[in-house]
Order: structure tokens, then sequence, then C-alpha cells
């Protein structure tokens, strides 16, 4: 069982590898410009062309996967020369990266006119709070020439960018503010947006929202996890109740109620059921909410009751399908030569139903289980749409529609991880129900 489960292990690391390669070339090569969807229709060429180079869309697909797999801050520290960091700056509420100087001072660089450069240096104060930015010019000095005989310098841009400035070159990058567009003399010619990469758990920053990724998704997924939580303790135990119920009594009345219920339970859409169970409870009974609304500062647990609707939806969908899955597993075991023989010694029913038939009965729902598991998860995006529940289903959508690239291959690699370990957890279950099975 060890040597199964470390080989499992291994198996899962280069799947998870595998997939990361395939979601980040699918999410990159998609149809649809990242420029266009953050700015507009209406942005130039040079305004496009300069976007691309801050946020490094232009450099080769495998530089960036890189960078978004391991991060780039070790190799922006080989070019600045000193140590890279994040810093939460709470005047702004942002997390930005500076280069740290020997005596912990955080500093970044510009040059207004491509000439002279200056340090922005500010310290951390006790509180955690930072001081007050001056500037500092640097000397002469600070230029480098380089192979091909220019002058360069490598630091940290205003914006937390690894940054070359090449003197004399006269750059300008094109900005978008609240007042338009500007466009700034002295800007770099050449950048390396900073992360740590999503194996230190970096995903990097949402093009929408400009926070970085994990700061939005890891509540989106709780949530959805709270959910998907609730629903799966209603349903499992229901549908695995139900099934045992309508396969003891094949061909009985009770039997042919619960199937018929289950099927129009599940070949309902959630769109339907859940308008439907709207309709009922919210409008013509006015007893629970039809919408989920969560107010800027709480949480889910704020109005439980808000909840009652979307997981009701829920449960009809599946319900019915993991009931009929046990119900022809039932069928099926105590069809089998050992139950009857079981029966024909005269052991009770009841213990001939629990000791033998259970077990082994629930082997094939197990499995549709653990893959509904993902299902609840990523897959109730049409129930979060349609309650307004803010979950990893709707956040997923949102960002496939706005090709926010960054979210959308973190949330993705996140429900592949779920995928995978349900599926581990799955076979341990079945040693456990059946331990004549051995993985050797």
């Amino acid at each position: 069982m060890a040597k199964f489960l470390i080989r499992r292990v291994i198996f899962l690391v280069f799947t998870l590898f595998a997939v990361s390669i395939a979601v980040f070339a699918i999410s990159e090569l998609a149809p649809g410009d990242i420029a266009v969807n953050v700015l507009g229709n209406t942005i130039t060429e040079d305004q496009k062309r300069s976007f691309n180079a801050q946020h490094g869309l232009d450099q080769p697909i495998v530089t960036r996967y890189v960078r978004w797999m391991f991060g780039s801050d070790w190799q922006a520290e080989q070019r600045v020369g000193y140590q890279l960091r994040q810093v939460y700056d709470p005047e702004e509420d942002r997390t930005g990266w500076w280069a740290v100087g020997q005596d912990g001072t955080l500093f970044r660089n510009f040059t207004p006119d491509g000439e002279t450069l200056y340090r922005i240096e500010r310290e951390i104060q006790p509180d955690g709070t930072l001081t007050a930015p001056r500037e500092v010019p640097l000397d002469e000095d600070a230029w480098v020439t380089n192979d091909e005989g220019d002058e360069i310098f490598w630091g940290v841009d205003p914006d937390g960018r690894a940054a070359m400035w090449i003197r004399g070159a006269q750059a300008e990058e094109q900005r978008l503010t609240k007042a338009g567009w500007l466009s700034i003399p002295g800007a770099p010619s050449a950048y390396i947006p900073l992360q740590k990469g999503l194996l230190r758990g970096d995903a990097g920053v949402s093009f929408q929202t400009r926070q970085p990724v994990f700061a939005t998704l890891i509540p989106r997924l709780l949530n959805t996890l709270f959910l998907a939580g609730i629903a799966f303790v209603f349903i499992m135990p229901l549908a695995l109740l139900f099934g045992v119920l309508a396969g003891l009594n094949e061909g009985k009345f009770l039997d042919r109620s619960i199937s018929i219920t289950g099927l129009v339970a599940t070949a309902t859409p959630e769109f339907a059921s859940g308008v439907f169970l709207i309709v009922i409870f919210a409008v013509w009974l006015d007893l629970l909410p039809g919408a989920v609304v969560i107010p800027p500062g709480s949480s889910v647990f704020s109005r439980p009751q808000m909840l009652i609707l979307p997981v009701l939806t829920l449960t009809l969908i599946e319900l019915g399908y993991i009931l009929r899955v046990t119900r022809a597993s039932m069928v099926e075991v105590m069809r089998t030569n050992y139950v009857r023989t079981a029966v024909l010694k005269g052991l009770p029913y009841r213990r001939v139903v629990m000791k033998h038939a259970l077990r082994n009965a629930l082997l094939a729902p197990i499995t549709v289980i653990m893959l509904h598991v993902n299902w609840l998860v990523g897959g109730i995006v049409v129930v979060e749409t349609l309650f307004g529940f803010p979950g990893l289903g709707s956040y997923v959508l949102t960002a496939a529609l706005n090709n926010d690239v960054f979210a959308l291959e973190a949330a993705t690699m996140i429900l592949v991880i779920i995928a995978v370990t349900t599926q581990l957890l799955a076979d341990i279950i079945y040693v456990y129900l059946n331990p004549r099975i051995r993985y050797t």
C-alpha cells in the first residue's frame, strides 16, 4: 500500500506538470488580445506595444511559462544586483516589489530624461507603514557598458518591475491614467515582470482587478468549498440511502418511485430547477431569499438562509444520478452467488446486506462520488451565476470571458489538483471497502 501511494503521488506530480503546460499553452494561445480586453479596442499600436512590454507579453511563451511556474525574481536579482522583496503598503492597500539595500532600505529607480538616474527610497517603520519617499540622484558610474557598447542600468522601476534603461535611448512609456493616456519619457527599454511563481504561491496579478490573483481567488475557492461541502453532506447520504433502498426492492413500487423521481431531478437543468425553486420559495411563499447578497466585508456565514436554495438546487441535480448508480450496483451485488449462498445458509437478511453486500455495492458509487466532487467545486458556475454566489465557478467564467490569463490558469490548476487528489482518495477508500484489493 505504501509503495502504491508513493507511485501515485509521483504520478500526481508528473500529471500536474503536464497539465500545467497544457493549461498555460491553451490560455496563452486562445483567441483574443489581452491588451485590447484590458484597455479597450480604441488603443493605438504604440499603446498596445507598450502594454505588452510592461507585462512581459511580448516575450517567448517558454519564458512566460517559466516565470508563471517558477517565478522571475531570482533571475531579476542577478541583473539588478540586489535582493528583491515584496512589501505591503498600507496606504495604497497593495503589495509591490522593491529592491533592498545593504542597510535594509527599500528603493526603486527612475530617470526623467534617459540620462540622470534617481533612486526612490523608503523605509519600513516599526508599525509596518512605510516612510515618505525621497529621491536620491545616483552617480554617473551607475551606468554600465554592455557588450554592444550601450550604457545600461538594471533596477526596479516605480511600478515594481525589474527594468533595463539604455542611456540616451529616449524611450517613452504609454500609461493609462484617470486623466487619460500619458506618454512618460525616460522609460525602460526592457522589462521583467516580477513574481514568485505558482510553485511558491504567486500566480501573478490579475489584469482585470490589478490585485494578486490568489488574493481574490482563495476567498472565492473557500466560498465554493463551503457551498459544495454543505451540498455534499446532504447529497451523498441521501443518494446512497435511497439507492440502496431501491436496489433492495428491485421492481417494486418503492424502487420505481425512487428511480423515476431521481431521473426527473437529474434530467432537469440546474437553471430550470433553480428558477423553479426561486419562484416557489422566494416569490410565492416569501420564505427564503432568491439571491446571495454578501455586503463588502461580510462572509457567507452572515446569512446562512441565503444558501438554502443553492444547496437545494445542487442536491436535486446530483441526487438522482448517484442514486441510480448506487441502485444498479446494489442490484448487481444482490444477484451474486456469494450473497445468494449467504441467504440460503439462513443468515439474517439485515446481516447479509450490511456485512456482505453493502461494501461491494459501494465501490462503483465511490468512483462517481469522487468524480462529482470535482463538479461540485468547479462545475457549479450556472448555480453560482443564477443565485449571484461569489464562488470559484463564476470566477472562472469571468476570467475566461475577459481573457484574464493569470486568473484563469491559477483557477484551472486548483481544479486539476482537486481532481487528482479526489481520485487518490477514491483508491484508498477502495482498499478499506474491499480488503481483497491489493496494490503492489
